[in-house]
């Protein structure tokens, strides 16, 4: 007869989540880390509880914003290589449907995140209960419905027993290289706090294996033809190469064949700023160096990246009409893009294979090819140092100041987050990455709000290392609230707060497409009602030590190197407040190298918006499909 235990749904759960593990390589991580939560009544007699009484075997941290906690945990599951992860509960109602966000970001990211929020009577002793969402047509959706289009995995647990299969299912899908994103198990508290008798195996501790599936043999013949065959190829290397820990196996691959390599968002520090091979960031954001070499590509090898709008300037950078594209991703959907010939392999296993089957070739470009990529490393170096460097080290910086005085007082042990505005093209741009985990950007969505939550999820991953959250004011008013989290969990992350009076991104974005920043200055109303009196009169860094940050104002570009050195040695969260000279523009630094298609009017009575549009029709002429 099976052993049984007799336990709450949400005890079991708890304990079932303790006794989970990832192995890859030989290396054994712990699934889920540790616990988020805020509770309300649709969690705390049940998850609640259950975590109390498991504390000993299941960390539990406090969170101020349900959005946030999900942040954190995606935060630490980048920082883990997607080997481990947070769970995340909350009450009903708004708890849940705060959750979403967050949840879009991880999925979006291919990043695991666990999503346990509360949910109404599954019993429905009576209806409808406080939060609910009465729905006219269905009497079985709920608010956490809107979770299922942003998660990988979605199932509500409506009896105990139905626990068991949505469990281990919930586990195959975070740790499946090609799935993984947010999973959700949605919870009517009723059932949270109903009892059970549990087989005891359900308990017992389990080991999920992450794959590295290596090439298919025709496939792999296929790729070395195309590679053999390319006079001026490009490798692109994507956030895939860093979730599978191919950082060593590319520089191998580079070395090898003398294949320049740029970078998307994600895969940028694929291979450090100073290896010879490494061309900088490419597409809209990317290196004058890069976006020339895309432009003249016979062939662009893209290992781990999805391709995105950003990467491929919109269908206008890789402009030589005869380009042909080699796709090496462990998701079989992005290996036919762009009408590419897919190699389906983990990108480390993947590599590794290309470069032993193209040895016996001695494959390598040609040398006329390779001293061109170099000279467009050195203009572009030098010209890093010139927006890095201050003429007048008592003026006010410039925003690529901030970044030059950044990168001139960390080493490859630091950890630089970012997620919005303009700092992620100016980072992309001008970051020299100097470790495989130093350039944390989340670009996929992009969300403001990120950075401070994901700094403490990276904090807690990586204990004892220097992890930056590089904010600008718009992005540090949509979410400053964990802060209180990292005074109280005494993790010593770093804020680099950079006020420029606004959207400074979106207004350059605005000026570009004829709106005229329009609605993106943090600024009073002038006279005629428009938001272009003086800027607003709050003191961001007054608010940072209100939430119990120690604050290091500067002023002048000197200022700033030494608060910088200072915040980098604090062992408590530490703000270093700046405010840039460049308050009305993006930013000092080079302009896009490429496109980036952003509708235009069609029709406009406004000079600027008509510019805007015959500026736009000239750019999408240039767009193509590639068949």
């Amino acid at each position: 007869m099976t052993a049984t235990v007799r336990l709450t749904t949400a005890q079991a759960l708890v304990r079932f989540l303790a006794a989970q593990y990832t192995e890859r390589d030989g290396a054994r991580a712990r699934l889920i880390g540790a616990t988020w939560g805020i509770f309300g009544h649709g969690n705390v007699a049940g998850i609640g509880q259950a975590l109390l009484e498991y504390a000993d075997v299941m960390p539990f941290h406090q969170g101020r914003n349900e959005q946030a906690m999900v942040h954190a945990a995606t935060g630490y599951a980048r920082q883990s290589g997607r080997l481990s992860t947070h769970a995340v509960t909350t009450s009903i109602g708004p708890g849940a449907t705060n959750l979403v966000t967050g949840a879009a970001l991880a999925t979006v990211n291919h990043l695991p995140v666990l999503l346990l929020p509360g949910d109404v009577f599954a019993t429905r002793p009576a209806d409808p209960v406080l939060q609910q969402l009465e729905v006219p047509y269905a009497g079985d959706v709920s608010v956490n419905d809107c979770l299922r289009p942003v998660s990988r995995w979605f199932d509500r647990i409506t009896r105990p027993e139905a626990l068991v299969p949505a469990a281990l299912e919930a586990m195959r899908v975070l740790t499946d290289p090609v799935e993984t994103g947010a999973v959700t198990l949605a919870l009517p508290q009723d059932v949270q706090a109903e009892a059970y008798d549990w087989p005891e195996e359900f308990f017992a501790e389990r080991v999920w294996a992450v794959r590295r599936p290596g090439a298919d043999p025709a496939e792999l013949a296929a790729a070395v033809r195309l590679i053999r065959s390319a006079r001026r190829p490009l490798l692109v290397a994507g956030g895939g190469v860093h979730h599978s820990r191919a950082e060593d196996t590319l520089c191998e691959f580079a070395a090898t064949t003398g294949i320049p390599v740029a970078s998307t968002q994600s895969g940028k520090g694929s291979l450090r700023f100073d290896h010879p091979q490494d061309v900088g960031g490419v597409g809209h954001t990317g290196t004058a160096t890069a976006d020339a070499l895309a432009r003249t590509a016979d062939l662009v090898i893209g290992v781990g990246t999805r391709w995105t709008d950003f990467t491929t300037a919109s269908g206008t950078l890789f402009a030589e009409p005869g380009v042909r594209f080699l796709n090496l991703t462990v998701a079989p959907h992005d290996g036919h893009k762009l009408a590419g010939t897919p190699l389906i392999a983990d990108a480390r296993t993947g590599l590794s294979e290309l470069t032993a089957a193209l040895r016996p070739h001695a494959y390598r470009v040609a040398d006329d090819y390779a001293a061109e990529y170099a000279r467009g490393k050195a203009a572009w170096e030098r010209g890093v140092d010139a927006c890095f460097t201050a003429a007048d080290p008592d003026a006010r910086p410039t925003q690529e100041q901030v970044l030059g005085a950044l990168d001139a007082v960390v080493d490859a042990t630091d950890v630089v987050i970012n997620a919005a505005g303009s700092l992620p093209g100016d980072l992309h741009r001008l970051w020299r990455a100097r470790s495989r985990d130093q350039y944390h950007v989340e670009y996929g969505y992009s969300c403001m709000g990120y950075e401070i939550p994901a700094a403490i999820g990276v904090g807690l991953a990586a204990p004892g290392r220097p992890v930056w959250a590089l904010v600008g004011d718009g992005t540090y008013l949509m979410m400053p609230t964990e802060i209180v989290t990292a005074v109280q969990e005494g993790v010593p992350l770093k804020v680099v707060l950079v006020q420029n009076h606004g959207y400074a991104s979106i207004g350059g974005l605005s000026e570009a497409v004829g709106g005229e920043r329009f609605g993106t200055a943090y600024r009073l109303p002038a006279a005629d009602g428009s938001l272009t009196g003086a800027p607003l009169p709050v003191d961001l860094a007054a608010n940072a030590a209100s939430l119990g940050m120690r604050v290091l104002r500067a002023t002048t570009v000197r200022e700033l190197g030494s608060a910088l050195l200072e915040a980098r040695d604090a062992a408590t969260p530490t703000c270093v407040y700046v405010e840039t000279a460049t308050a009305d523009t993006v930013s000092g630094a080079p302009g896009g190298q490429a496109w980036w298609d952003v509708p235009v009017a069609e029709t406009a009575t406004r000079p600027s918006a008509v510019r805007a549009r015959e500026s736009y029709e000239r750019q999408a002429m240039t767009r193509r499909r590639h068949l």
